[in-house]
């Protein structure tokens, strides 16, 4: 009877482990929780801390560069504002911001990257932006050490290369920021990210990359036309937002417009995105009711059942170990991790802490 019991228990926990291995550690931009986001040190740190995909958001420069930020502005992460005070794009709010579209990659090069900061109101003449106000006061301080903003080649050159010197197989997850942004200014930064990507050996669903993109009309328009056209055929996952966000923009009468993302929580979205897209990256909330769960009884959203009837793989954003970002009903960290690997069911996640979430995942 103890042998049988022995068995089972032993069968148990291979085939749990089997189901940890199948779940994906997602590095959002990086080992962001430790290190400024976006730098090749924190792609550097993620990689060790097992994370089996690190991300890079892609933006373009004035000469045509692909460089890694998570905005398409420079004044968030780096100390543009010091260096070219006067070199500032009004906004349709009348705000200033300091665009990446607006500099060289040269010039890019002389900034120096940092934690995200808060950006103030500047919309006030002669009222100037406050640098020290983190937005994540925990974490790594501001202006301290010396990092830069990478291009995306030098990224994908770091992880190539510590693939081969270690012997892993880590892969990458681009993502085409706010396209609508740079066609509007003639630059078609879905080709360039992919032409990158094929570059470097990335041309199969095969191959260790997802392209993800929040913009719909773009990202079946890399599935569709783009990669056909250059030969290519890699994952893609199609990033899912509420409106109100302004996350994403469409070209409509030469102008830029929001996106209305209202339509990807209706009855029948998730087929739809699963006539272009391998799966979808949605905002956590999106697949769970907390305020409906309890620990034991998960109010799981149509949008996660969706999607798998669907045969959509689904990587849900973001998850942070910060004071306050635990979502209930997880009793701490490694509980919400397991929460959604092992319960709700996705197949990976992006996370601020590819240790942490390697450890409870493992």
């Amino acid at each position: 009877m103890k042998k049988a019991v022995l068995l089972a228990l032993g069968l148990c926990a291979a085939a749990g482990a089997v189901q940890a291995d199948e779940k994906l550690v997602i590095a959002h931009r990086g080992a962001s929780g430790y290190l400024p986001e976006h730098t090749l040190e924190a792609y550097s740190a993620a990689y060790f801390m097992g994370a089996d995909y690190i991300e890079q958001d892609v933006v373009m420069t004035k000469d045509d560069q692909l460089v890694v930020l998570h905005d398409p502005y420079l004044d968030r992460v780096t100390d543009v504002i010091r260096k070219f005070p006067k070199r500032f794009h009004i906004m349709p709010d009348k705000s200033k911001r300091w665009r990446a579209v607006d500099f060289t990659l040269a010039e890019i090069k002389t900034l120096q990257a940092v934690t995200g900061f808060q950006i103030p109101d500047n919309s006030e003449k002669g009222k100037k932006a406050d640098l020290t106000k983190a937005d994540w006061p925990e974490r790594f301080p501001l202006w301290k050490s010396d990092f830069e903003v990478p291009t995306l080649g030098e990224a994908i050159e770091l992880i190539q290369g510590l693939n081969q010197s270690t012997g892993r197989n880590v892969g990458i997850y681009p993502e085409v920021k706010n396209p609508s942004q740079f066609l509007i200014e003639g630059k078609d930064i879905s080709m360039a990210v992919l032409k990158e990507l094929k570059k470097y050996g990335y041309t199969k669903k095969s191959d260790k990359v997802f392209v993800q993109c929040f913009n719909p009309i773009e990202t079946k328009r890399i599935a569709t036309e783009l990669m056909p056209k250059l030969g290519m055929d890699l994952k893609v996952i199609q990033l899912v937002a509420e409106t109100s966000w302004n996350e994403s923009f469409e070209i409509k009468r030469n102008k830029l417009v929001p996106y209305d993302f209202d339509w990807m929580f209706k009855p029948g979205a998730m087929k739809k995105i699963a006539e272009y897209a391998d799966g979808i990256g949605p905002w956590k909330p999106f697949l769970l009711d907390s305020a409906k769960s309890t620990r034991d009884n998960l109010a799981i959203k149509p949008m996660m059942t969706d999607a798998k009837a669907a045969g959509l793989v689904v990587h849900p954003y973001t998850f942070r170990a910060d004071t306050g970002r635990v979502m209930a009903p997880a009793r701490d960290f490694e509980d919400m991790i397991n929460m959604f690997y092992f319960d709700v069911g996705v197949d990976g996640l992006f996370t601020d802490y590819a240790d942490r979430a390697f450890n409870a995942l493992h």
